[in-house]
């Protein structure tokens, strides 16, 4: 497993038990549990400051491995900045208003994140040539090249090398429908597009 790759689950980690930990605190706020809210708090303070750390940090290292940053991405991150300060300032003056917003950013951050392991595909005019066949190199080059490189070998994001893998025609394509590891599925390719891209990286990527 590449350092990407456990970043990446340590990442998802940290953010789920962050998550879980302020879903719990909001809802013994909203249900008037004050005591049990403190003694909670109380409990898992090193245990959130760790996560906190954690989650930050492991956040800084996967933004430096994209590729590009796109604008879903800034809205997730100022999203998750607004919620922390609200959270911190809701829960210490126990206000119901502002814990609530605070756990309602998080979830949508959460959300976002789950939304952006799935990617669409990018098929532009040049991926049909004027005879009506597909040019599969430009749709390597649209939807592969940016992680995997021209090459197939640039490895950002964790990337596999393709110009060695030992993958059949089929099981490239059923990478690219359902993803794998940290390559999220992608959407949007007919079939038959889907066949160019395994059959151009058997073929003019992997060295034989």
């Amino acid at each position: 497993m590449s350092t990407f790759e456990i970043i990446k689950k340590t990442h998802f980690i940290v953010v789920t038990i962050f998550f879980l930990i302020y879903l719990i605190k909001t809802i013994l706020l909203l249900a008037n549990k004050r005591d049990a809210l403190q003694l909670f708090t109380k409990k898992v303070k090193i245990i959130e400051m760790i996560v906190s750390f954690l989650f930050l940090a492991t956040g800084v290292y996967l933004m430096t491995q994209i590729p590009e940053i796109k604008p879903i991405l800034i809205i997730k991150i100022t999203i998750v900045l607004l919620s922390i300060p609200l959270a911190i300032v809701g829960f210490k003056k126990g206000s119901k208003g502002l814990a609530t917003l605070s756990f309602i950013l998080i979830l949508a951050a959460f959300g976002i994140g789950e939304m952006m392991k799935k990617k669409t595909a990018l098929v532009s005019e040049k991926a049909v040539n004027t005879d009506g066949s597909i040019n599969a190199h430009e749709l390597y080059s649209s939807n592969c090249a940016k992680c995997h490189g021209e090459d197939g070998k640039a490895g950002i994001t964790g990337a596999s090398d393709l110009s060695v893998i030992q993958l059949s025609n089929d099981s490239i394509s059923s990478i690219i429908v359902n993803g794998r590891k940290n390559m999220g599925k992608v959407e949007g390719l007919t079939p038959e597009q889907t066949k160019a891209i395994s059959a151009y990286i058997t073929t003019s990527i992997k060295e034989h």
